[in-house]
């Protein structure tokens, strides 16, 4: 043969891994190469030296300087049966010995999927470089023995490729820091990626990728900083610089007010010992002189008793019940506070007080007045004062150790029955004290009142202002204020203390101070703050919110509560939410007092200094 004709496909079943062979005859035609004790040959980037005995089945050196033409033939024909993906792969041979280590190199770990193949541009200019491929392939076969590169590793591009190749650059020492970088910790899946021109001015610069990603490392190991960091507003931190008051300074204030409201317990004494003598002697004195006072009943009312007095044991009430057991009531007027009330038939010592079949309370206070007045003149160091309008008791004055004391004795009416429809929705303790305190108290009697509003002439179906009466919880309320905790042992030697009563106090205080400030405040009584606390416990049910040490908040959240009623307008009777308190001042000087509130919230309670 001349050697120029096209090589027959290979038929031999040994050959696995060669697509093509050639024949005998074609092998003697060839041109021999020089003898040489040992030749090279590449199996898939490996180097491997044969011995001479194998020469012979050696297909010639592609390496030779000057390969003949049928060489370069095969050589066509070889990369034209190629598949596409395998440009990374040695060239396919056809000898024996190529088929051994073709499936030697199988048993080695797969090259990973996310693994950077060259472009066929690349593969040919590799070629034209004239250089060898077992520098590269082995270190593309230790790469393999390495843990699996996350699947978004960052391809280069084709132009980066031929750029590096261009600058003379090995692979080994590129893929040798890749090595490294896959032994760090797998990086997040948005793995920043390098532009192409980033890349590029990367590798003239000479650097590696090696010095970045330990960089990126260390980075990735310092701690993470807070995503929400609490931050005051500006407008709480110019608030807090405008008050100047901590909140252990209001607590000091506060602390040191109510000291000074503690009664001395001589002086509580004192005066407790001459209010018993001089009622005693009322009680034995309306008793004989007024047929209709013999089942008199004395009970004890009022912040006295309710262990609610501030500053001075300066003021006292006593109420004078008279049992009345068959009586009708009837509302008067719509908020369900004042009735009328008629005698059921039946003798009564009460019927000479009937007015249209009404039981005149003008007619039974003055008679009750005019007896009280009697009994206090043996005592001189007792007076009595004039009369008030709409007022429901009879009150007198006396001096202990220049301290003015005043009592009022009070008349109203005992009513066994069950309470008027207008109390339905109202006392709402459940939550706070419990169902069972609450039909307990509902089971009590009710007390009615000789007290009006407004003026006295006015008539509603038949019946004079004058002439109604006002139903009374005061009992109740003294009941629940002695038991206010949820727990039993609230206050108790054996309880946590609570600060619902010393709240109460400093409100009645710093409302006593207001008006003496400004006259218009009048109107107000201590019954609006204890309103007040009764919806607010009703509210915060539990000890745990009314605890000692948070008396500041406690008693600034009693002041919210308190200019949130006096801003509306509106506060409910805590037995007859039909029935506003605030009816009386008017909507301008409930909103001047919430001013005047707030203010001194502001200024850290300057007025208690």
């Amino acid at each position: 043969m001349t050697g120029r004709g096209r090589p027959r496909k290979a038929k031999n079943p040994d050959t696995k891994c060669a697509k093509s062979k050639t024949t005998p005859e074609e092998i003697k035609s060839l041109p021999r190469c020089p003898r040489k004790d040992f030749t090279e040959e590449k199996h898939n980037g490996a180097t491997k030296e044969q011995k001479p005995k194998e020469r012979k089945q050696k297909q010639p050196n592609h390496n030779d300087e000057k390969p003949s033409v049928q060489t370069e033939q095969k050589e066509k024909i070889n990369k034209q049966q190629r598949m596409p993906t395998d440009d990374t792969k040695a060239p396919v041979q056809d000898t024996k010995a190529k088929t051994c280590a073709s499936s030697a190199t199988k048993t080695k770990p797969e090259t990973p999927k996310g693994t950077t193949t060259d472009s066929p541009k690349t593969t040919k200019a590799r070629k034209r470089s004239g250089k060898t491929k077992s520098t590269e392939q082995s270190a593309e076969e230790t790469t393999k023995m390495t843990p699996e590169a996350p699947k978004e590793t960052t391809k280069d591009s084709p132009k980066t490729t031929k750029a590096r190749k261009r600058s003379g650059k090995t692979k080994s020492t590129e893929q040798s820091a890749e090595e490294t970088t896959k032994m760090t910790p797998e990086a997040p899946k948005e793995t920043t990626k390098d532009s192409p021109k980033t890349t590029k001015a990367r590798k003239r610069s000479g650097k590696t990728k090696s010095t970045e990603q330990s960089a990126e490392e260390t980075t990735k190991m310092t701690p993470e900083a807070p995503k929400e960091t609490t931050k005051d507003s500006p407008k709480t931190t110019k608030a807090r610089k405008r008050s100047g008051k901590t909140k252990a300074a209001v607590d000091s204030i506060l602390l040191t007010t109510l000291n000074k409201l503690k009664i001395k317990k001589n002086d509580r004494a004192n005066a407790a010992d001459i209010i018993n003598k001089i009622i005693s002697k009322i009680i034995e004195h309306v008793k004989q002189n007024i047929d209709w006072f013999k089942e008199v009943e004395k009970l004890s009312t009022g912040s006295y008793y309710e262990n609610l007095k501030i500053c001075n044991p300066d003021e006292f009430d006593v109420m004078l019940a008279i049992p009345v057991d068959r009586v009708d009531i009837a509302p008067f007027g719509n908020d369900g506070a004042y009735y009328s009330v008629g005698l059921k038939r039946g003798k009564s010592p009460l019927h000479k007080f009937l007015d249209n079949n009404t039981l005149s309370a003008s007619k039974m206070l003055d008679e009750f007045r005019e007896e009280v007045k009697k009994c206090v003149k043996a005592f001189p160091e007792w007076e009595v004062t004039r009369k008030k309008k709409g007022c429901p008791a009879v009150t007198m004055t006396t001096e202990v150790q220049s301290v003015t004391i005043s009592l009022d004795v009070v008349l109203c009416l005992k009513v066994k029955s069950s309470w008027p429809p207008f109390t339905k929705d109202g006392f709402k303790i459940e939550r706070w004290l419990g169902t069972k305190i609450k039909q307990d108290q509902r089971r009590k009697p009710y007390y009615l009142v000789p007290k009006y509003e407004g003026n006295g002439n006015v008539e509603c179906d038949g019946v004079l202002a004058k002439d109604v009466w006002r139903i009374s919880f005061s009992h109740v309320e003294k009941d629940i204020l002695k038991n206010h905790g949820s727990e039993k042992i609230c206050c108790e030697k054996e309880g946590v203390h609570c600060c619902r009563k010393d709240c109460l106090k400093l409100l009645k205080h710093l409302l006593g101070l207001l008006k003496e400030k400004n006259t218009s405040f009048d109107k107000f009584c201590s019954y609006h703050a204890k309103t007040t606390l009764f919806h607010a416990c009703c509210t915060r049910t539990k000890d745990g919110d009314w605890m000692a040490s948070d008396l500041s908040h406690c008693f600034q959240q009693l002041l919210k509560d308190f200019v949130g009623h006096l801003e509306k307008g509106v506060l409910p009777n805590f037995f007859i939410p039909d029935q506003n308190l605030l009816s009386g001042p008017g909507q301008r000087t409930c909103n001047s007092l919430a001013d005047c509130i707030k203010k001194e919230c502001e200024n850290g309670f300057q007025i208690f200094k």
